[in-house]
């Protein structure tokens, strides 16, 4: 049975308890309004440990002014029940006085260099600063052997896994596979926000990607399959942030052998969605 812990005392005594069993410990951290993709993190997060803590906070220092902080949905009770029917021993439903217990402005922030500054980073200035901060803390409060993460957010996972390096937690990061509706759409708690109307429209992300896969392996330049991109989304209707061919590190490179990634980040209406697909020549 899933037990909702709201106290840091008691996350900590439960996960000492284990502890001491030998049992090995993961996390899975969340923002709430759970579907099928984050189950199927707890899924695996029970693959790599014994025991399994998902973490339901809606981190305010993670959206900018102009983002959807107020209206991001809340549904405790839904996720609860999603966490315990996917196998989740513990949720962690901190408030944001337990996070920050100096509030936001006296908040200690951890930032990662480099990896934070293009892409989402350059689209979405502090976004990473406060994925780094929250994700920092909730290492700390819950002490995971391992942590569970999605390659939706592939920028995130580059930078969780820079941070855990540097700043030495001795916590092993999983890497889980995007999690599609049928026609290719990434889960996504925005998706929600999309209308009747741009729903099936969405699911352009993912053949877009396809495509920019398909003409990089045909022979194209990543200028021209940038260019590519952008033109298919704007002509169905999308704003582009940007649409890129990148080495896994994120990094700029002529096009040649290896692993590569394709990643975009796009408006539709009022709902910004990213997507990405790795690939290897």
């Amino acid at each position: 049975m899933l037990e909702t812990l709201t106290e840091l005392t008691a996350l900590r005594a439960r996960v000492a308890t284990w502890k001491r069993e030998g049992l090995r410990v993961a996390l899975v951290p969340t923002m709430g309004n759970l579907h099928a993709g984050h189950h199927s993190l707890v899924e695996l997060a029970r693959r790599h440990a014994d025991r399994v803590v998902a973490s339901v906070f809606v981190n305010p220092t993670q959206f900018g002014p102009n983002e959807d902080f107020s209206r991001y949905p809340r549904t405790p009770d839904a996720d609860a029940a999603g966490l315990e029917a996917a196998g989740c021993d513990a949720l962690w439903l901190p408030d944001v006085a337990t996070m920050y217990p100096f509030g936001i402005e006296g908040a200690v922030q951890v930032r990662v260099p480099g990896v934070t500054s293009v892409l989402e980073g350059a689209h979405r200035p502090g976004h990473f600063d406060g994925v780094a901060t929250v994700v920092a803390r909730l290492f700390l409060q819950a002490q995971p052997d391992v942590a569970v993460f999605g390659r939706k957010d592939y920028q995130q996972l580059a930078v969780i896994r820079y941070m855990a390096v540097e700043l030495a937690f001795p916590v092993e990061i999983v890497a889980a596979p995007i999690k599609r509706e049928s026609d290719g759409l990434a889960m996504s708690s925005r998706n929600q926000y999309l209308s009747g109307e741009e729903r099936p429209v969405a699911a352009m992300l993912h053949a877009t990607l396809l495509a920019m896969r398909d003409a990089f392996l045909a022979g194209d330049e990543i200028g021209a399959i940038e260019a590519m991109a952008r033109g298919r989304l704007t002509a169905a209707g999308f704003e582009v942030d940007y649409s890129v061919v990148r080495r896994p590190d994120l990094s700029e490179e002529p096009r040649g052998a290896g692993n590569w990634v394709a990643l975009l980040a796009a408006r539709l209406g009022k709902t910004r969605l990213i997507d990405n697909l790795e690939f290897r020549t």
